[in-house]
């Protein structure tokens, strides 16, 4: 069963949402929300598998409260504006719901939600060891033990291992991130996720693997520090 939330400044929105999901039996819809603080706190203390967001909202664009989300959630965006559907996929988004949304469209994301679900939980129990990318047209495998740390450029991400060149990739650092291992790697900014057993120091908001320096974002420090710590 997929845990979620859905969070829209339109009450009537999120009652059309809780009704949908009522009707799922692999859906457990346990919070709704019209403000984005109160969603951001409950995020904060309560994990879930997947939100419902709202695009466009007076205190908060959704795209942009998604991308601050430290956790990998999966989200569908709901909006009544079709030119955001691009923004939705940007960011790797399951799917992307117009309003007024009708119940077989519901149902459909929701199931390509749950089948993303089950397809990660499946890849991890075979305990991969490789990442396995795409870049340059062809399909490069490589070891999680001999990558250093993922840096993000524009659409792309940039794989910096051991003893070889960086690998350039096209795809979003959350859904990158949800295809490692989460006990050895770590968010630690917008643009960065490190190998934490590459480290080599951590110096105030630096962390250091090498001779390289990757800053450590204000909203990923103190997880990072509590995890390091220990």
């Amino acid at each position: 069963m997929l845990n979620c939330i859905a969070l829209d400044d339109e009450p009537m929105a999120l009652e059309i949402i809780k009704a949908h999901c009522a009707k799922l039996p692999f859906i457990n819809l346990s919070h709704t929300f019209t403000q984005a603080s109160k969603a951001a706190h409950h995020l904060q203390k309560f994990p879930v598998d997947l939100i419902f967001l709202d695009i466009q909202m007076p205190d908060v664009d959704g795209i942009h409260f998604y991308e601050n989300i430290t956790q990998e959630i999966m989200v569908i965006f709901t909006t009544a504006f079709s030119e955001h559907a691009i923004d939705g996929f940007r960011v790797s988004a399951v799917d992307y719901l117009l309003k007024p949304i009708k119940f077989n469209r519901f149902q459909v994301a929701c199931e390509k939600a749950n089948d993303h679900a089950d397809y990660l939980k499946s890849k991890f129990s075979k305990q991969s060891t490789d990442l396995l990318v795409r870049s340059e047209y062809a399909l490069v495998k490589i070891p999680f033990s001999e990558i250093l740390y993922l840096e993000t450029m524009g659409d792309y991400i940039k794989i910096h291992s051991k003893n070889r060149e960086v690998t350039l990739t096209l795809m979003s650092m959350k859904k990158m991130v949800a295809q490692l291992p989460k006990t050895e790697f770590r968010r630690v900014h917008r643009s960065f996720t490190v190998n934490q057993q590459a480290i080599t120091s951590v110096r105030g908001k630096n962390i250091f693997i090498g001779e390289h320096s990757i800053p450590i974002g204000k909203t990923y420090e103190s997880d990072f520090n509590n995890e390091f710590e220990q």
